[in-house]
């Protein structure tokens, strides 16, 4: 189903012109999209003119994408004896500078030589080429055989930083590159048309019997995994030889079918397409399929900014405020996309790397109006009164609330995948999630407002599908008799009171020492933080005997409403509650003090305008 869903999807990226350059947006079979980072630039005759740079303006310049012949996969080192054996793994009219030039890194800011694999890369295109009558393809036989070299490396026309980079060929005072030239992709194509003895299976994709691809091209892109790319169809080993079926005939896939798949999804793993998001160690791709390409990229489009939310105030920010509004508020598709049809298919596949494989962490066909009312109710899940937020939080940034120090890469592995899906599909949220944000609230004492949120979000979704029986308020509920949520509003009172008499300036306060015992074995503890809290009273009533009486009362009144005594231990999901407690308890706190101030300052302003 995926690899036939991406399928689908290449052909309607071969179908539809981009829109700015009205070139194909994807290649065409037997061809790839590669980053190429320098242009040899040939005289006629084969000799070297130039090295020219196609790198980016990027702040790490990467080589800038051509389509060029694809290229073989390459496992291990390539040797001596395969080579006298006829293998050859060279890429034609172009590839890295161990075979282009002859030379590669040596992993010490120096470089050595490569004769072999120049050897296999000056073979190839020296048999390809032996007939040929372009120009550009002889003076690329003669540079190989007659002008180069791998010790010319050390021409002033070459740096080391250009080791292991791409290269391509192009003539002087030409504007096309060699292997675009005519007879080039005429003699490319011959060299990958099926043979008439190859072998043929039943296609897994098609359903047609014809020529299978053994090993599938590499798929690239994927967050942390190998820059040389991975395969999600692969068997590698002699456990998966059964039958006298090895690699590809296991699970057979057209040579065409394989090269579409692999197109589109590294087409999509493009981060500049603005369709994959990077969370924790999955890479999400998705895309839409409609009536027109018009309609899918508006699915896209809207998709990306759902759960990519930005965080600016930027003009983008600006023009799509109101539809993120909407959305957060659980309001339908047809009120902030009425010309989207909310059954627009809709795929979304999750990647993480797993050494030459890739992992799937999920994969999601559906319409656009049940994703679009999944991530809505996400949101309503997620709302506290006053929001914490000024824009919806991206599921990046409530993901990078789990890790050490606020590092991405230290997002907890298989979380960003499984928050992922609970988001998309409207399943439970993973309980991982809960007691990784109950460990980092122990760890750091940040009770922040996303914090609290995404464990309101956890438990509220619960509640919505009758796993437990009491829902999660979205503000200060005096009337809530959940003991974990009253303690957790009793611990904000005793820290308050703490504040007002001794001030705000503490090394430690009671919230650093004592937060977490008292959230998981609040038996032991809150005795004895009531008693601190009377002697902090009383020190308060010398000051602010008014102020003493109403956090008196506040006590009295959560105390009041917690059963029996103090329970001996909390669960994980107590412990949730206790925080959303604590949270709500704090803020209204705040609240009132900006209300008094702004009645203060309506009084000054008062005052002022009589004088």
């Amino acid at each position: 189903m995926i690899l036939s869903s991406l399928a689908k999807y290449y052909q309607r990226l071969a179908d539809t012109p981009d829109a700015i350059t009205g070139l194909a947006r994807v290649p065409s079979y037997g061809f790839s999209e590669e980053r190429i980072s320098y242009i040899l630039v040939l005289k006629r005759n084969g000799q070297l003119v130039d090295v020219h740079s196609n790198l980016s303006d990027d702040k790490k310049p990467k080589g800038r994408y051509l389509t060029v012949p694809w290229s073989v996969k390459r496992s291990g080192q390539f040797t001596e004896k395969a080579f006298k054996e006829g293998k050859n793994n060279a890429f034609f009219l172009w590839d890295k500078t161990a075979y282009f030039l002859g030379v590669e890194s040596d992993g010490k800011n120096g470089l050595k030589i490569s004769q072999l694999t120049f050897e296999a890369f000056k073979k190839l295109h020296l048999d390809l080429l032996a007939d040929a009558e372009d120009e550009g393809l002889r003076a690329v036989c003669l540079f190989l055989r007659d002008f180069w070299k791998p010790e010319q490396f050390a021409s002033p026309l070459f740096k080391n930083e250009m080791l292991d980079a791409n290269f391509v060929f192009k003539l002087d005072g030409d504007t096309e590159y060699i292997h675009e030239r005519r007879e080039a992709t005429n003699v490319w194509l011959k060299v990958i048309a099926p043979k008439a003895d190859a072998s043929k299976a039943i296609c897994l994709d098609t359903g047609k019997h014809e020529p299978f691809m053994n090993l599938h091209p590499s798929i690239k892109g994927v967050y942390g995994g190998q820059s040389s790319g991975g395969s999600i169809v692969s068997f590698n080993a002699d456990a998966y030889t059964s039958y006298g079926k090895s690699q590809g005939e296991n699970a057979p896939v057209s040579e065409i079918a394989a090269f579409a798949y692999t197109t589109a999804l590294n087409y999509l793993l493009r981060r500049e397409n603005n369709q994959c998001m990077s969370l924790g160690d999955t890479s999400t791709v998705f895309w839409a399929v409609a009536g027109d390409g018009q309609t899918a990229q508006q699915a896209e489009s809207l998709f990306s900014f759902m759960l990519n939310m930005p965080a600016d105030d930027g003009q983008q920010t600006a023009q799509i405020k109101p539809v993120l509004d909407k959305i957060a508020k659980g309001r339908p598709l047809k009120e902030f996309a009425p010309n989207l049809d909310p059954e627009t298919r809709f795929f979304v596949l999750g990647l993480a790397p797993n050494a030459a494989r890739m992992s799937i962490r999920y994969w999601l066909d559906t319409t656009f109006g049940q994703l679009a009312s999944h991530i809505s109710e996400h949101f309503q899940d997620l709302s506290l009164n006053p929001l914490p937020w000024r824009e919806p939080p991206s599921v990046w940034r409530l993901l990078i609330q789990t890790a050490t120090q606020g590092k991405s890469e230290n997002i907890p592995p298989q979380l960003a995948g499984e928050v992922m899906r609970a988001i998309l599909t409207g399943q439970s949220y993973p309980r991982m999630l809960l007691a990784q944000l109950i460990q980092r609230i122990r760890s750091d004492g940040d009770i922040n407002g996303i914090r609290v949120a995404m464990i309101k979000a956890i438990i509220q979704r619960d509640f919505r599908k009758g796993l437990i029986q009491e829902e999660v308020p979205m503000s200060l509920n005096l009337s809530s008799t959940h003991t974990a949520y009253r303690l957790g509003r009793l611990f904000a009172v005793i820290e308050r009171i703490q504040e007002a008499a001794l001030g705000r300036d503490l090394n430690s306060t009671v919230t650093d020492k004592y937060y977490g015992t008292a959230s998981t074995v609040p038996f032991s503890v809150f005795p004895r933080l009531l008693a601190g809290s009377q002697n902090h009273l009383t020190r308060l009533r010398k000051d602010k005997p008014g102020y003493a009486v109403n956090l008196k009362k506040d006590l009295a009144e959560i105390i009041a409403g917690i059963e029996n005594s103090f329970p001996r231990h909390l669960s994980i999901e107590e412990q949730g509650r206790f925080a959303i407690g604590y949270y709500h308890q704090k803020q209204s706190y705040f609240e009132s003090n900006k209300k008094a101030d702004a009645v203060a300052d309506e009084s000054n302003e008062s005052t002022n305008n009589k004088g």
